[in-house]
């Protein structure tokens, strides 16, 4: 993560209201046509497994397709998955009961990769249009997450 810059939290938060006006003005099609490679570089420099803020600090929304895909490959009824990890936060959506996720492991390896949440696999919506549509969330995702905020960054670079 080093090779983004070692600074990049602190300057992330110093570039909040910036990337925040980034995103509500940029040309959405200009936006589009850019976060596909940005994506690609921000991955190529960038290792999940040797940070897994997300999974330790934040939780994915668990749909129903979720819950029935993992409580099966679990093993689980339904309802024995949902009392074991998860509960409902305030907007009504299942979320894990605990951080970090109960399918962390020690090495940041998810024990259910190949059948993770939906949330999961799209996380860090930084190949979407999740990243101007839900501006809130890229804007904290931004803030633990390096990927969102090379993606963040380069952008207002390119276009400031």
């Amino acid at each position: 993560m080093d090779s983004i810059a070692p600074n990049w939290k602190k300057l992330s938060a110093e570039r909040q209201k910036a990337y925040k006006r980034l995103l509500e003005t940029a040309p959405k099609n200009k936006l589009l046509k850019l976060i596909p490679d940005l994506h690609e570089q921000a991955f190529e420099k960038i290792n999940c497994l040797d940070c897994a803020a997300c999974c330790k600090n934040y939780s994915p929304r668990f749909k129903t397709t979720d819950i029935k895909r993992l409580s099966k490959l679990l093993g689980m009824k339904e309802s024995q998955f949902i009392e074991q990890y998860l509960r409902l936060d305030q907007d009504g959506d299942y979320v894990t009961k605990s951080s970090p996720c109960p399918f962390l492991g020690s090495d940041n390896a998810c024990s259910v990769y190949e059948d993770r949440p939906s949330d999961c696999a799209r996380f860090p919506y930084t190949d979407e249009d999740v990243l101007f549509k839900r501006i809130p969330l890229t804007l904290k995702n931004s803030s633990f997450c390096p990927a969102v905020f090379f993606v963040l960054e380069n952008l207002y670079l390119k276009l400031k």
